[in-house]
């Protein structure tokens, strides 16, 4: 039986919020490339996990996921239930499990560069398996082709993003935020 939720403290929904607010202003710099834009969604996605940790910064995710819904603050300013079930809809969907695993990775030790850049690099992974399982359902392609559709012209990007999250998660480390994953005498 696994134990009892703890409950979510109003520091902790508003750093959520904040980080669901950042993840839709990393929208607006949106590049297309192909049927998936480049954006700075991840960098933020990655940080999300890395600083607030994996059930938080799930839930920064989840509250960006739901407020694009009702609000153009997905890739290029769209929104609705569209854009979710659309050919980026597997990426998006792939935040959640990316925060998850960059924040239980961040909190499993002490913070340093290297454990920070190894949990922005398998952030990735669920964004991209997730991504290019729907793209390659949505464009009625084989496995293959939606990974180099999908996936392969972001993966230099993607691991700029990853140490850039790594990087602004670790000098989060030396300010007075008190930041769930990132507390500095681990």
């Amino acid at each position: 039986m696994l134990g009892a939720a703890t409950p979510v403290t109003t520091r902790e929904i508003a750093a959520a919020a904040v980080f669901a607010a950042m993840i839709a202003a990393g929208a607006y710099v949106a590049i297309p490339v192909g049927s998936v834009p480049f954006t700075l969604q991840t960098l933020v996605v990655l940080l999300a996990g890395m600083a607030l940790g994996p059930r938080i910064g799930a839930l920064s995710v989840a509250a960006y996921l739901g407020l694009g819904l009702i609000a153009p603050v997905y890739a290029g300013g769209t929104s609705g239930l569209g854009v979710l079930l659309g050919p980026t809809g597997g990426y998006l969907w792939g935040f959640v499990p990316a925060a998850v695993v960059a924040g239980l990775i961040a909190g499993g030790g002490r913070p340093s560069l290297a454990r920070l850049t190894a949990a922005g690099l398998a952030g990735l992974c669920p964004i991209y398996a997730l991504g290019a399982l729907w793209l390659a359902l949505q464009l009625g392609v084989g496995p293959r082709s939606a990974v180099l559709l999908g996936v392969a012209p972001f993966v230099w990007a993607d691991v700029l993003k990853a140490v850039a999250a790594a990087l602004a998660a670790r000098a989060l480390v030396s300010l007075p935020l008190d930041l769930p994953a990132l507390q500095r005498d681990r």
